[in-house]
């Protein structure tokens, strides 16, 4: 099968098909010149930081299923004692916003329990958006280093042109040629960035919308007034002591 495909070839070239060399993939990328080292650095770091966030970004290590469950029922029924236990088992962010409003509950009114917990979720969220500003700051970075290349390459292909005078058309294509290489491989690493910051934005929106439901429960089931996470449990009714006649029943 490879044979036919060979012989194929063979006689295209033969028929007078046009082939264009461009050479591997490492020699057209070093026809843009030392510019290129720069635009390969922003890639790698594409690569690593978005390897990185989908890693931590995994609803599981936020929002674990059974402690977003299991404070929703908690709160549901007033249990408070069971929401921070379940707080300070598992560590993610979830808990630790929650955690930070169950220990204010005792000494302070609701709407600064409300602030303390708003407080906590932004330094959580500004954890989460921590490594997501790279992917950012390398989509705009990209296309600015491909077009300063391609301005280069372009000023590099007139000089070529100017010194062998009029009439060498094909001079001057081949530089242009060579300083568009930088422009596109600038939009190559800038088109992943682009999309992989907005995914990983949208998810960060999701998981803090999820975490704020959660949070509102908490808020829902306090009363306005400072109140003990004890005594916010309904207490145990009394076993009921019979009580002895002083009468004295008479025959």
């Amino acid at each position: 099968m490879f044979d036919w495909f060979l012989l194929q070839a063979d006689s295209g070239t033969g028929s007078g098909k046009i082939q264009t060399d461009i050479g591997s993939i490492f020699d057209v990328l070093t026809q843009g010149g030392w510019l290129m080292l720069p635009i390969a650095i922003c890639s790698i770091l594409v690569v690593a930081y978005s390897l990185e966030r989908l890693m931590v970004l995994r609803r599981g290590g936020l929002v674990p299923r059974r402690l977003a469950e299991g404070l929703k029922a908690s709160f549901a029924s007033r249990d408070l004692i069971e929401a921070r236990e379940l707080c300070e088992k598992n560590k993610s962010p979830l808990s630790v916003i929650v955690l930070a409003g169950l220990r204010r509950i005792d000494t302070a009114p609701l709407s600064e329990v409300e602030k303390t917990m708003e407080d906590a979720g932004l330094r959580e969220v500004g954890k989460l958006r921590k490594n997501v500003r790279p992917l950012s700051m390398v989509a705009g970075i990209s296309p600015l280093l491909g077009l300063l290349g391609t301005i280069f390459g372009m000023i590099e292909a007139f000089n070529v042109v100017a010194g062998a005078g009029l009439g060498k058309q094909e001079l001057l294509a081949s530089g242009i040629a060579k300083a568009l290489v930088t422009t596109g491989a600038g939009l190559t690493v800038a088109i992943p960035a682009v999309f992989m910051y907005h995914h990983f934005m949208g998810k960060i929106q999701k998981l803090v919308l999820e975490i704020d439901e959660i949070c509102a429960g908490l808020v829902d089931s306090l009363p306005p007034s400072p109140v003990s996470i004890a005594a916010a449990v309904p207490p145990p009714i009394p076993a009921r002591v019979p009580v002895e006649s002083s009468f004295e029943v008479q025959s």
